[in-house]
C-alpha cells in the first residue's frame, strides 16, 4: 500500500469526515517518515514498508476511538517548537500561543532582564517559549503535577530553554518578587462539560481541566495571594474561559489595572492584572 491508499483507507474507516480529521490523518502519516506536508505530497506514490503500515493503521484506529492526534504522535507543535505532550499533561493550543503573543508584544526589549513565573505549566509550553523569544529572561516553570514537570524538564532540555523548574501548588513554591506571572489554570465548570469534545473528556487531565466555584476557583486564589508576589508596577497574565471575562475582571478590581484581550475568534480569552 503506498501513502495514497493508506490515507483513502484511513478515510474510509474512520467515521467522522471533517477538516479537524483530515489534518490528524495527514499528521499522522507526515510522522511515519518524518516529512513536512510537501514531502508528503511529492511521495504519495511511495509504499509504505509493513511495519509503517502495521503502525499507521494502529495509530487510525487509536484516534476512531477518540485519542487526540498529538497524544497518539506524543508531541504537539506550540509557538514554532516541538513539545512532548503526554497524558498527564494538556495539550498545548492556538489561544495560548495568543497569550504567549501578548507577553512577548508588551515586553518588545529583548535583552531586558525579567523576573518570570509560568504557573502550572504542564508542558512548559508557556514559560519555554517566552525563554526562547526572550534569553535573558529568569524563567521559573512550577506544577503540582510531578509527572507533568517532568514532561516540561524533558522539553527545556530538548529546546535548550534555561530554565528552572519548581513543584508545588500554585504560588507557593516561588521565591521573592516576579516582574511577569503568567498561568493558564484549570478553568472549565463542570456544568460545561457537554459543550466539550469527547477526546477531551476521555483522555486530558480532569485535574488541568476542570475548577471549582464554576471555574473561578484558581482565579480567587491568585486575586488573594498575587500581590505577595509581584513587584510594584508587575503584570499577571491569566488565560481565562470565554464566559469569565468580566467575572475574572472583577477580581482584580481593587487590586490592579485591568485589561481583557479577545482571542482571534473573538472570545473573551485572556487577562493581565498590572499592579
Amino acid at each position: 500500500m503506498n501513502f495514497f491508499e493508506a490515507q483513502k483507507w484511513a478515510f474510509s474507516f474512520i467515521d467522522r469526515d471533517n477538516e479537524e480529521t483530515k489534518s490528524a490523518i495527514k499528521l499522522l502519516l507526515m510522522d511515519i517518515r518524518g516529512w513536512n506536508e510537501l514531502q508528503l505530497l511529492q511521495n504519495l506514490q511511495t509504499n509504505l514498508a509493513d511495519s509503517e503500515l502495521s503502525k499507521f493503521k494502529k495509530r487510525v484506529k487509536m484516534y476512531q476511538e477518540d485519542w487526540p492526534v498529538q497524544y497518539i504522535l506524543g508531541h504537539a507543535l506550540f509557538f514554532g517548537h516541538t513539545f512532548r505532550v503526554t497524558e498527564d499533561t494538556l495539550i498545548p493550543r492556538s489561544e495560548t500561543e495568543e497569550l504567549v503573543e501578548w507577553i512577548i508584544s508588551d515586553n518588545p526589549i529583548i535583552d531586558a532582564q525579567q523576573k518570570v513565573a509560568d504557573i502550572g505549566t504542564g508542558t512548559g509550553a508557556i514559560g519555554i517559549s517566552l525563554q526562547l523569544e526572550r534569553p535573558d529572561w529568569d524563567v521559573t516553570l512550577s506544577d503540582i503535577s510531578e509527572k507533568a514537570l517532568a514532561v516540561a524538564k524533558e522539553n527545556a532540555i530538548n529546546l535548550q530553554a534555561k530554565v528552572k523548574l519548581a513543584a508545588g501548588d500554585l504560588l507557593s513554591v516561588l521565591n521573592g518578587k516576579y516582574d511577569l506571572i503568567v498561568s493558564n489554570p484549570p478553568y472549565i465548570a463542570a456544568s460545561e462539560i457537554d459543550l466539550m469534545d469527547r477526546s477531551v473528556i476521555a483522555h486530558e487531565p480532569k485535574s488541568a481541566l476542570f475548577a471549582k466555584e464554576n471555574g473561578l476557583l484558581f482565579y480567587h486564589r491568585f486575586a488573594e495571594e498575587i500581590t505577595n508576589y509581584l513587584k510594584p508596577g508587575g503584570k499577571l497574565y491569566l488565560e481565562i474561559g470565554f464566559k469569565q471575562g468580566q467575572q475574572v475582571a472583577k477580581l482584580f478590581d481593587n487590586i490592579g489595572k485591568v485589561e481583557i484581550k479577545k482571542d482571534f475568534y473573538g472570545n473573551d480569552r485572556m487577562v493581565r492584572v498590572t499592579i
